[in-house]
C-alpha cells in the first residue's frame, strides 16, 4: 500500500466519523444533557455500527474494482451524485427550530449501538465518502488489502471520535456549535460537493466511449 493510499483510507474514516450528521448531533445533545462520560459511551457503542458500515462499503468498493473498471466507475458516479445531493441540501439548509435530540438514554452505550446500526444514511454515506477519496487510487485496490483497509478506516474513525469525546460536553464548544450550527452545516455541504466533484472527475471519463 502506498503512503497516499494509506492517508486516503485514514482520511476517509476520519471524515466519515467527524462530519456532522445524525450521530454527531446526537452525541452533542447527549453531552449537553448528561456530560462527557455519557457522550463517550454513546460514541463507543456507535463505533460498532461505523465499523460494520465502513467494512461493508469497502467490500463493495473493492468488489466493484475487481469486477471491472466500469462497475467501479458507475459506483463512483452514483456516489458522487449522492454526495452532491447531500452537500446541496446542507448548503441550502435553514436554521433549525432549536429542538436538537437530547439523547437522554439511560444506557448511552447500548443506545449508541442501536443508533449506529439503524442509521439509514450510514451505508450510502460511507460508500460515497470512501469512493470519492479512493477513486484516484482505484487501480491499487484488491481483496488482499481489505483487512488493512478496514483497520485503517477504523483508526481514522477512532481518531475522529477521540476528538469528539474531547470536546463534547464543554460549555464553550456547545455554545459555539449552537451559535454557528448553520454555518458549520453549510461548510460541510461545500466539502461534500468537493468530494462529489472529485468522484465524478475520476469516474466519468471511464464511462465515456473513446472514439479515437
Amino acid at each position: 500500500m502506498t503512503p497516499s493510499l494509506l492517508m486516503a483510507v485514514l482520511a476517509s474514516g476520519f471524515i466519515y466519523g467527524i462530519t456532522p450528521g445524525p450521530g454527531v448531533l446526537a452525541v452533542f445533545g447527549i453531552g449537553a444533557a448528561r456530560g462527557r462520560r455519557a457522550g463517550a459511551g454513546f460514541l463507543c457503542g456507535h463505533l460498532l455500527g461505523d465499523v460494520i458500515w465502513c467494512s461493508t462499503a469497502l467490500i463493495a468498493i473493492v468488489g466493484a474494482r475487481e469486477i471491472g473498471s466500469t462497475a467501479f466507475d458507475v459506483l463512483g458516479v452514483l456516489s458522487g451524485l449522492y454526495l452532491f445531493w447531500l452537500g446541496w441540501r446542507a448548503v441550502r439548509a435553514k436554521r433549525s427550530n432549536g429542538e436538537q435530540p437530547q439523547g437522554a438514554a439511560r444506557q448511552p452505550f447500548w443506545h449508541g449501538i442501536l443508533f449506529g446500526l439503524t442509521n439509514p444514511k450510514a451505508y450510502p454515506v460511507a460508500v460515497a465518502t470512501f469512493t470519492a477519496l479512493l477513486s484516484s487510487r482505484a487501480e491499487l485496490l484488491n481483496w488482499s488489502m481489505l483487512p488493512m483497509l478496514i483497520a485503517l478506516s477504523f483508526l481514522g474513525g477512532l481518531l475522529a471520535y477521540a476528538i469528539l469525546i474531547g470536546i463534547v460536553g464543554a460549555r464553550q464548544v456547545r455554545t459555539l456549535y449552537q451559535r454557528h450550527e448553520l454555518a458549520i452545516t453549510r461548510l460541510c455541504g461545500i466539502m461534500f460537493i468537493g468530494f462529489a466533484i472529485n468522484a465524478l472527475v475520476h469516474a466519468l471519463p471511464g464511462l465515456i466511449p473513446n472514439k479515437a
